[in-house]
């Protein structure tokens, strides 16, 4: 049986994996404002750290999975910076902070938490995306305050899914037999989605959401996928993106190949880079 931590553990997403490898027979520790092993605040510097330093010292040091729930969404009344804070730092702060306790158990895995909104809403703010892969945070989190939640959100999961793609394959964490990959959830059936601090109003947008699947996710349906990425059965698995929203991805993206088409490697490379 293996020791994971889960942030964010105290509801939702957080609440169902922890509930699910519970059940499988795994030790949880988990991490959250209240009512959880750890409490800390994962929207500072100090409360990660302080965070950290709790884990490892409840998990003995040793760690055999990570996964990243904890975040604040878009229709919250939080400011964007604060989106910014712990959507972003709070993971991959967590991450990095418990490196060496993944290192020690010899084959982990780490499941960050990004969204499908990384690819189906516009208008994200680039210049917030790169001054959190700079790891800029002050920077990151002014300009997270300046585009609002709304923008401020995707912003944080895209960048989010952009730091597990580029450091999934350095020796740091694949050369320690850390895999890390990312789950991009749709709509789902949480208090981010249907909570009592949502802004009313705006909230009602969130019906016009397509999802040809026909009905929001179930926190339960996020936990499973995050079950198959911290076990035995993904170990391939590097540096994926796994979407999980319903359809929404397919049917915003759509990609048609021409049916007589026979492409050579070339014509890949140009086909994706003119789309990039």
């Amino acid at each position: 049986m293996a020791t994971y931590v889960i942030t964010g553990a105290a509801s939702g997403i957080g609440a169902a994996t922890g509930q699910l490898l519970t059940s499988a027979g795994h030790t949880v520790i988990g991490v959250d404002l209240a009512n959880t092993d750890v409490v800390a605040d994962l929207s500072t510097p100090e409360g990660r750290s302080a965070a950290v330093a709790a884990v490892t010292e409840v998990s003995e040091g040793v760690v055999h999975g990570l996964v990243c729930c904890a975040g604040l969404g878009p229709l919250s009344h939080a400011p964007g910076g604060t989106l910014v804070a712990v959507n972003y730092f709070g993971a991959v702060d967590l991450a990095t902070g418990l490196r060496p306790a993944l290192e020690r158990a010899e084959g982990a895995s780490v499941v960050l938490i990004s969204s499908s909104s990384t690819t189906t809403q516009p208008g994200i703010p680039e210049h917030l995306v790169a001054a959190c892969l700079d790891g800029d945070e002050a920077r990151a989190l002014e300009l997270g305050d300046e585009a609002t939640a709304i923008p401020a959100y995707p912003a944080s999961k895209l960048a989010l899914a952009w730091w597990v793609r580029r450091e999934a394959v350095r020796a740091e964490w694949v050369g320690r037999k850390i895999r890390l990959n990312t789950v991009a959830p749709g709509m789902i059936d949480t208090p981010m989605t249907n909570g009592p601090d949502l802004d009313p109003e705006l909230a009602k947008a969130l019906d016009f959401y397509p999802v040809p699947l026909g009905r929001r996710g179930r926190p339960e349906e996020i936990a499973a996928v995050v079950e198959f990425l911290v076990g035995p059965g993904s170990t391939l698995l590097c540096g994926s993106v796994v979407f999980a929203d319903g359809g929404t991805d397919a049917l915003l993206r759509q990609q048609d190949w021409p049916a007589a088409w026979n492409p050579t490697p070339e014509d890949l490379t140009r086909h994706f880079q003119s789309r990039t």
